[in-house]
């Protein structure tokens, strides 16, 4: 019983993190050293995502042949993020009003890090800059840098041509998907290091950063936290029963993807495995390969309580009183730059640098505040966006007919077969 408790991801994923976390507070400099090791694993994810894009888009297209669904389906999941993910910063906005963790904080006793980077990177990389970067001026360049909306900006392209040359694109589309079924052999031959991958992440950040760091910013981690469990499992918990779906049963099912992203700290490292456990659940392959992917640029709904919680408590710690008229317009900012860095390294300190650099209202140094506690809240950021974009797959495959209960039922059973 416990040999076959212990082959079992999730229980070795949850004993490498605990294992990470152990190492990183008793030996800082060992958990230091093992970076590489996390760094790597993210590496291995990150080499096949773009690849994976491009077969499961592609070949869900073909699939799909009615390119007017096609339009459908893309323009109700934008409506889903734009939606949801506004509504993130608007609970993010309300609860940082209520709670109030910047309020008495002395500002001298906080550790400042360097922004100077990311508010250079905000300046460049605006609305207009991001709309123009979509189209790639080298798709080769765009598959080798991993930059995922123009990957898929040039799959649909690929996969609406294909669609339109009929037969005479048919061995292309059995081609592609057994490269498909390659690639995802791939996916599940690296996932049996993920445990290690998982391990050297956890200890470099305990260990680099250190738990102590956490005792002045404790109150805003807690805020943000408990503010993403209450989106998570009221807000997304409403939106799966509005459609049929109930929410616990799916995060069981995709659980070993939300541990993963925990010890990582990257929601692309369960990108490849969330787009086959999607289908796996009953979304159909075509809508599920065009809302993942757009998805994590679109609708990063952690990343917008974040953003929203981040920008008024580094006004409470200054003492800046901001009224509901200023707060609302920083919020429709923020629903514009929240897109504008999408995909960049530090992307969540980019949008804020750029957000307060335009809004004048709060200082933009303020962000050095966070830089300490920020990678041990990107955690439940990136967690947040991982199930966020898995509930957007459920409610467009649900609302275009294309989802399949009697595999939801098999999958929240556990009597489904894994994919090949």
């Amino acid at each position: 019983m416990l040999a076959r408790l212990l082959r079992n991801l999730t229980v070795q994923v949850l004993i490498a993190v605990s294992l990470g976390v152990l190492v990183g507070v008793v030996s800082p400099s060992t958990g230091k050293a093992l970076k590489p090791i996390g760094d790597t694993f993210i590496n291995l994810v990150k080499m096949v995502i773009t690849p994976i894009i491009f077969l499961t888009i592609v070949h869900g297209i073909a699939s799909m042949a009615d390119l007017r669904r096609l339009g459908r389906v893309g323009g109700k999941a934008l409506l889903y993020f734009e939606l949801v993910s506004t509504f993130a910063l608007a609970i993010g906005l309300v609860i940082v009003n209520v709670t109030k963790p910047g309020a008495g904080l002395d500002i001298s006793s906080l550790a400042m890090g360097d922004v100077s980077k990311y508010t250079t990177a905000g300046k460049e990389q605006g609305m207009l800059e991001f709309l123009l970067h979509i189209v790639p001026s080298n798709v080769v360049a765009a598959f080798a840098g991993g930059e995922l909306l123009p990957v898929v900006f040039f799959s649909v392209l690929f996969g609406v041509a294909l669609t339109a040359v009929g037969d005479a694109g048919r061995d292309i589309i059995d081609l592609l998907v057994r490269l498909q079924a390659v690639f995802f052999k791939v996916v599940a031959i690296v996932m049996k290091v993920a445990p290690i991958g998982a391990f050297g992440a956890m200890a470099y950040t305990i260990g680099n950063f250190g738990l102590r760091t956490l005792l002045p910013l404790g109150r805003l981690m807690l805020d943000v936290y408990l503010t993403m469990a209450v989106f998570i499992f009221v807000v997304l918990g409403l939106i799966c029963r509005a459609y049929g779906f109930r929410l616990w049963p799916f995060l069981r099912f995709i659980r070993e993807e939300i541990l993963l992203v925990l010890g990582t700290s990257s929601s692309e490292a369960a990108l490849p495995r969330m787009l086959e456990k999607l289908e796996r659940y009953g979304c159909a392959k075509s809508v599920v390969g065009l809302v993942i992917p757009t998805g994590y640029s679109f609708n990063l709904d952690g990343t917008s309580i974040y953003l929203s919680m981040a920008a008024i408590f580094i006004a409470q710690v200054y003492g800046i009183t901001l009224p509901w008229g200023e707060q609302l317009a920083l919020l429709g900012i923020l629903m514009l730059t929240s897109k504008g860095a999408a995909g960049v390294t530090g992307s969540g300190f980019i949008v804020l640098a750029s957000t307060l650099a335009a809004t004048r209202t709060v200082p933009v140094e303020g962000v050095a505040l966070l830089l300490g506690v920020d990678r041990f809240m990107s955690e439940a950021r990136a967690i947040t966006n991982l199930i966020g974009n898995g509930v957007a797959t459920l409610v467009v495959s649900r609302s275009e007919g294309a989802f399949d209960d009697a595999k939801r039922r098999l999958a929240e059973s556990g009597a489904v077969e894994p994919a090949a």
